[in-house]
């Protein structure tokens, strides 16, 4: 899946642990209500967004991932998360 959009905030790298790191984008669509996504790069392709600035147009090649998560009360809680691996600008203005 792709989305393409400008840039609204590229955030900075995160050490989440020792062995993991994380870093967001946030991209704004272009359509008729247009939606803010964050795409969460993970690992090496946190180095994908460093070439990237704020008001770039781009598109971003993405995979959607989900996981349950059973809370205390026994209730099952579902996520969903963005997880981007391909990052290119795209020609032309939004």
């Amino acid at each position: 899946m792709q989305i393409t959009g400008k840039v609204k905030e590229n955030q900075a790298e995160e050490q989440v642990s020792a062995s993991f790191r994380k870093r967001n984008l946030v991209v704004t669509t272009e359509e008729q209500f247009p939606q803010e996504i964050l795409i969460e790069f993970t690992q090496d392709k946190c180095d994908l967004l460093n070439p990237i600035s704020v008001g770039q147009a781009v598109t971003v090649d993405i995979n959607i991932r989900g996981r349950c998560w059973v809370n205390p009360q026994g209730e099952n809680k579902y996520f969903n998360s963005i997880q981007g691996w391909k990052i290119a600008p795209t020609p032309g203005t939004f």
